[in-house]
């Protein structure tokens, strides 16, 4: 009876080799790339050597003992023609690192994914998706040549861009350095995972209320919204909720001696902020007092009521999402276009939200009337005149530099 040969992998070291090869790249995606350990020389690393060094890592860190020195190099280059035979790794060159398939995702949801990662570093200068876009450029490379350029292609794009200096390292490079909270992000980033206290301090109040200085705050998330970056965060003394502008904040970010609040404290605090925006109008939570009575239900909301005028009307009704307790009104129909002459947009609104409203509606200027409430009529007219005074009212050296 012929003997059946042995199999490669049947003694229990070869085994464990193998397993610990493939945890290595599943635990270091991008190993062997020339960007992955500091101290490598770039021009003349090898791959497969960075691969050994962190195999025989792991396998420490995992109390599996190997004999010295193992596995030899030309015994590793084997295993990665085993994975590439039984299909773990693809039968192309890993020349910006080895990794395996997509990891938790497919190829065309990796390739959404690295859409938004691209906008994300590219227009609203996130540093540390900056880092991770470049590192995923690199080592996915390979892949984009075998889909002849497919996935490199921005099929989705977010074009809201950062209107300010958001990036440390570009500014370095730039000499555009900026004394903000953005050279804090990765103590700023701990402090909100871990729902720990921090101090931070305003640089600036561009409202006019002199709210500068040094104050105690759990930070609760970084937003990005429109043109800039948002730090979402609870002032410490109080509970109040606010959102301020990354970039108005200087460079000043220390943690205090106050335990952790811990994740649970912080979706609490979170959902709470979430309300106030789905509640009102922009970014604005409000002042304290009246914050408190709205999360308890207590504050008496704002009815408004805009009338649009064509062509603006069109957009307007196309918002159908714009705010969840809106309400779209069409008026009476036009006997020629046989659409409607105006419609009507109501919505009830805290307070607090009714400057940022209003600068929604001047957007529109003469296609826009405000009908309610009272005091919202009269700051829209008000406003109206100032910008009718600025054209036909100006002084005398405004209207010789006209003509």
């Amino acid at each position: 009876m012929t003997k059946q040969p042995t199999h490669p992998y049947t003694e229990p070291l070869a085994f464990a080799r193998l397993m610990l090869l493939i945890a290595t790249f599943l635990k270091y995606p991008g190993i062997g790339s020339p960007d992955f350990i500091d101290s490598i020389d770039h021009e003349h690393h090898d791959a497969i050597t960075s691969v050994k060094i962190y195999l025989q890592k792991l396998a420490a860190d995992l109390e599996i003992k190997l004999p010295a020195g193992y596995p030899a190099i030309p015994t590793l280059r084997k295993d990665l023609e085993t994975l590439r035979r039984y299909g773990i790794l693809e039968r192309r060159m890993y020349r910006w690192g080895y990794y395996l398939g997509t990891g938790a995702l497919s190829a065309a949801e990796l390739k959404v994914a690295f859409n938004a990662l691209a906008s994300q570093a590219q227009f609203q200068g996130d540093s540390q998706v900056r880092r991770i876009y470049e590192s995923l450029t690199k080592r996915l490379r390979g892949l984009d040549m075998e889909l002849k350029g497919d996935f490199f292609y921005p099929t989705r794009q977010h074009l809201n861009r950062a209107i300010i200096h958001t990036d440390p390292e570009e500014m370095a490079q730039k000499g555009q350095n900026r004394d903000t909270l953005f050279h804090q992000l990765p103590l700023l980033e701990t402090a909100i995972s871990q729902g720990q206290a921090i101090e931070i301090s305003r640089s600036q109040d561009l409202y006019g209320f002199n709210r500068v200085g040094r104050f105690q705050v759990f930070p609760l998330q970084l937003i990005y919204h429109d043109i800039a970056w948002y730090l979402l965060y609870e002032i410490c003394e109080t509970g109040h909720l606010v959102m301020g502008r990354l970039n108005r904040f200087n460079h000043h970010c220390e943690l205090l001696k106050i335990p952790a609040r811990g994740l649970e404290k912080q979706r609490e605090s979170l959902a709470k902020a979430y309300k106030l925006l789905e509640n009102g109008w922009g970014l604005s939570l409000g002042e304290p007092e009246p914050q408190i009575s709205e999360l308890a239900g207590n504050l008496k909301f704002v009815n408004i009521k805009v009338r649009f005028f064509p062509p603006v009307s069109a957009f307007i009704l196309e918002g159908e999402l714009r705010h969840l307790k809106q309400k779209i009104t069409p008026g009476k129909i036009d006997q020629i276009t046989g659409k409607p002459t105006y419609i009507d947009y109501a919505v009830d609104l805290p307070p607090r939200s009714l400057n940022e409203f209003s600068f929604w509606v001047y957007r529109y200027l003469d296609k826009a009337e405000v009908l309610s409430p009272p005091q919202l009529v009269e700051q829209h007219r008000r406003s109206a005149q100032a910008l009718y005074s600025r054209y036909f009212h100006a002084d005398s050296s405004t209207q010789s530099n006209i003509h």
